[in-house]
């Protein structure tokens, strides 16, 4: 997996590598419930421990997403959210922390936009790239281009059902890290963290992935210690989204920093 220019995701994961922990990666939708309260919920992650941000472009039909997140990205929707929107959400967030910014989409919204225009925006606004949970690298020649031509992240998902050889490919498609889901579903929070995560961990590190995080079901700081152990970053989502839901910023800023401190290796033996 070659970087041809300074790849922010891998930049901020190497940080937390070189202090000897996993790398904390917090989930938000973009416009949930506002705009603004999306930026100022994502400065909340960056100051409390979070290395990368994903934010989540609001979709009307999201395969992946639980309850948690559906509701609130049909709210944001609700609310007035556009696509476009993203990119002020991102640009809010890059301007006012040194986190590593990346999109989650599903790729419709990435093709009605035209996947240059979107590409080259989305670097405008500072974001380090793309988590595309539903496209493929076999399909992902447009997004290849662009991706080159204005410096960003591709980030792929691995699942347990992945074949070598599509892990393979995947693994090579990927620039900054590569997602692996630790569980057949959608998102949600769970009592605990399925065992096939860390085997999936272990068979994208040895097709060659210099960089790999997990999520899906991650929620509370066991499940975070547990999963630092073998992946070089830490996926949570649906507990911050509830946390924004129930107790706005502030609460966000709590769970963040209750999470990192399960961040670093062999932390339970401390």
């Amino acid at each position: 997996m070659t970087e041809q220019f300074a790849s922010k995701s891998a930049a901020a994961i190497d940080r937390a590598k070189a202090e000897g922990r996993a790398a904390l990666v917090g989930y938000l939708p973009a416009g949930y419930p506002t705009v603004q309260d999306s930026i100022d919920a994502g400065i909340a992650l960056a100051r409390n421990g979070a290395d990368l941000i994903e934010i989540g472009i609001p979709y009307s039909d999201p395969v992946m997403d639980g309850p948690v997140i559906q509701a609130a990205t049909t709210e944001a929707i609700n609310n007035g959210f556009r696509v476009a929107n993203v990119f002020d959400v991102v640009a809010g967030i890059t301007a006012a922390t040194d986190a590593a910014v990346l999109v989650m989409t599903y790729w419709n919204p990435v093709m009605r936009m035209g996947v240059d225009e979107f590409s080259r925006r989305l670097a405008e606004s500072g974001g380090a790239g793309l988590i595309t949970p539903d496209l493929i690298p076999d399909e992902a020649s447009e997004w290849f281009e662009a991706s080159d031509k204005y410096g960003l992240d591709r980030v792929f998902l691995v699942a347990p059902s992945s074949t070598p050889e599509r892990l393979d490919m995947t693994v090579k498609a990927s620039r900054g890290f590569v997602y692996a889901v630790s569980i057949m579903g959608v998102t949600g929070t769970r009592q605990s963290v399925s065992s096939t995560a860390e085997d999936v961990v272990a068979r994208a590190h040895a097709a060659g992935a210099e960089r790999v995080c997990v999520g899906l079901g991650v929620s509370n700081p066991d499940h975070v210690r547990e999963i630092a152990e073998y992946a070089d970053g830490v996926i949570v989502g649906t507990a911050l989204v509830a946390a924004l839901r129930d107790g706005g910023v502030d609460a966000v800023g709590q769970l963040t920093k209750n999470l990192s401190a399960g961040l670093g290796r062999a932390a339970a033996d401390a």
